[in-house]
C-alpha cells in the first residue's frame, strides 16, 4: 500500500508553488495525496511567517494537527512535517517549541520531501538521506546561490491541485537582494536567484499543452530576474521570449513588480503585446519620500507616478494594484496624507493595505513606533480610499465588452484582473467575451 500524504498550504502564491513542487515529487515517488489529513500517513504543514497574522495562523495549524493526533488513536502513527518560511526562519527554535513535530523542512530542501518521508517511516536507510533529524532548515537562506533542480512545479505530474485549474503560477525567481528595513523575506527565502529562461519557457509550453489559458509569473523580486544569469537578461527579455516561443498561450500575467526596475523591453511588451495582461501590481509601500527612504525603498513618490503615467500612456486600459503600509515608524499625519493622495495620483485600483507590525531583527523594529490605534485608523482610511477607487473603476466598465477567464462557474476575471459575477454557470477555465451589465459590491456583473 502506498504512503498517503496530506498537505496544508498557508500563505502567498510562492508558498502554493512550493507546495505544488512537493506534490510533484511525492507523486513521482508513488505517494498518494489525500485532501483529508485524518487519512494521511504523513501530514505536511507548509507555513508562512511574512506577517504576524500569517505566522500565528501557521503556528495554530501545526498545534492543531499535533492536538488532533493526540486526540485520535487512529492517527497515533501519523507523522507531522513542518515546511516553509516558519521552518526556515526559526529552524533552531522550533524543535524546542514543537517537540511533537517529526521533521522540519527548509525552503531549499522541499525537493527532498519524498526521501525525508521515507526515512521517517523507516522505509529507507537514514544514510541515504541528507540530515533530517531535528530541523532540516539549518542553512542561512542568504547563502543560497542557485535554485535547486526541479525547483519549479511540474503541473503535468498527477496530483491534487492547490491552485485553480484555470491558471498556473510559474515561479521565475526566488529571494531578494534588496531588503527593506521592514522586511524579513531575505531571512526566509534568501538572496535573489533566477530560473533560467529556457526552463521557464519549457514549463509554460507544457502548461499550454495541458490546456491552461493563463500563466502568472511570480517571485519575490521579479524585476531582479536575470541579474545572476549569463548575459544578465532582464524581465522584459523573458516576457518577450515567452510570448514569442509560446504563441498559443492566451494570457500572460505578471505579479508584483518594483516599478523603478522596469526595463525597456518590459515597457515595449506593455505597449505592443495584447497577450500580456493590462494589470500590474506595484510594490509601492508608501507615498512619502522621507518614509520611503526610511524603508530603504529604491524609488521616490514621483518615480511611482511617472511609471504609472507612462504605462497607462502605452496601454490606456492598464490597471494597477499596490501594496501600501500604514503606520510605518515615524510616520506623521502629513506623511500618511501623501499615501492617501498616491491612490489618485497613480490611478490605483486594487489596494493591499498592511498595518505596520515590527518584525524582530529588522531595522524598522528599532525605529520609534506609531501607536496601535493610530495605525488601525490610518489603515481603515487607506482601505476606504481603495474601495472608492475600485468603485470608480467598476462603474466605468458598465456597458463595456470584456474578455473574461472563468475561474469558477459563477465568477471570472477580466484582463484587468477585475472580478465578474455571472447569474448562470459558465464553462470553467475558458475565456469568453461578455458585456458588463452592472456592479455588485466589489465585482462586476455580466
Amino acid at each position: 500500500m502506498s504512503t498517503t500524504v496530506g498537505l496544508i498550504s498557508l500563505g502567498c502564491a510562492k508558498n502554493l508553488i512550493d507546495s505544488e513542487v512537493m506534490i510533484g515529487h511525492l507523486a513521482e515517488a508513488g505517494m498518494a495525496l489525500t485532501p483529508d489529513p485524518e487519512l494521511a500517513d504523513v501530514l505536511i504543514v507548509n507555513t508562512c511567517s511574512f506577517i504576524d497574522m500569517a505566522k500565528q495562523e501557521s503556528i495554530d495549524a501545526v498545534f492543531g494537527a499535533v492536538n488532533a493526533r493526540k486526540d485520535d488513536p487512529d492517527r497515533e502513527r501519523q507523522k507531522i512535517i513542518v515546511a516553509g518560511c516558519l521552518s526556515q526562519r526559526f529552524a533552531t527554535e522550533l524543535p524546542g517549541i514543537m517537540p511533537e513535530v517529526d521533521a522540519f523542512i527548509g525552503l531549499d530542501q522541499i525537493t527532498k520531501v519524498a526521501p525525508i518521508i521515507e526515512n521517517l517511516l523507516g522505509k529507507q536507510n537514514a544514510n541515504e538521506v541528507e540530515k533530517t533529524e531535528g530541523p532540516a532548515a539549518t542553512d542561512d537562506p542568504r547563502d543560497f546561490v542557485t535554485l535547486k533542480p526541479k525547483y519549479v512545479p511540474d503541473y503535468t505530474t498527477p496530483r491534487f491541485r492547490l491552485t485553480p485549474d484555470h491558471f498556473a503560477y510559474v515561479k521565475i525567481a526566488e529571494g531578494c537582494n534588496h531588503p527593506c528595513t521592514f522586511c524579513i523575506i531575505p531571512y526566509g527565502r534568501g538572496n535573489s536567484r533566477s530560473v533560467p529562461a529556457g526552463v521557464v519557457v519549457d514549463q509554460i509550453k507544457r502548461l499550454v499543452d495541458k490546456g491552461f489559458n493563463e500563466v502568472v509569473l511570480t517571485g519575490v523580486d521579479l524585476t531582479s530576474w536575470g541579474a545572476d544569469l549569463p548575459g544578465t537578461p532582464r524581465l522584459g527579455d523573458l516576457v518577450m521570449r515567452i510570448l514569442r516561443l509560446a504563441p498559443d498561450l492566451p494570457r500572460l500575467r505578471i505579479s508584483s513588480i518594483d516599478s523603478i526596475e522596469a526595463d525597456e523591453n518590459l515597457m515595449q511588451a506593455i505597449a505592443t503585446e495584447p497577450r500580456l495582461m493590462p494589470h500590474l501590481h506595484l510594490s509601492l509601500q508608501h507615498g512619502d519620500d522621507l518614509i520611503l527612504k526610511r524603508m530603504k525603498r529604491r524609488h521616490l513618490r514621483d518615480d511611482a507616478i511617472r511609471f504609472a503615467e507612462e504605462a497607462r500612456r502605452l496601454r490606456p486600459e492598464m490597471t494597477f494594484g499596490a501594496d501600501i503600509i500604514a503606520g510605518f515608524p515615524t510616520e506623521t499625519e502629513a506623511h500618511f496624507e501623501n499615501s492617501l493622495k498616491l491612490v489618485e495620483d497613480c490611478g490605483l485600483t486594487f489596494l493591499h493595505v498592511f498595518p505596520f507590525s515590527p518584525r524582530p531583527g529588522t531595522p524598522a523594529a528599532r525605529m520609534p513606533q506609531i501607536k496601535g490605534p493610530a495605525i488601525k485608523e490610518r489603515a481603515a482610511r487607506l482601505r476606504a480610499e481603495g474601495d472608492a477607487a475600485l468603485a470608480r473603476h467598476l462603474a466605468a466598465q458598465i456597458g463595456q465588452p470584456h474578455r473574461i477567464l472563468i475561474e469558477n462557474p459563477r465568477m471570472g476575471r477580466t484582463e484587468q484582473f477585475t472580478e465578474v459575477a455571472f447569474a448562470a454557470d459558465q464553462p470553467e477555465g475558458q475565456i469568453l467575451t461578455a458585456t458588463i451589465l452592472g456592479m455588485a459590491g466589489q465585482q462586476l456583473t455580466a
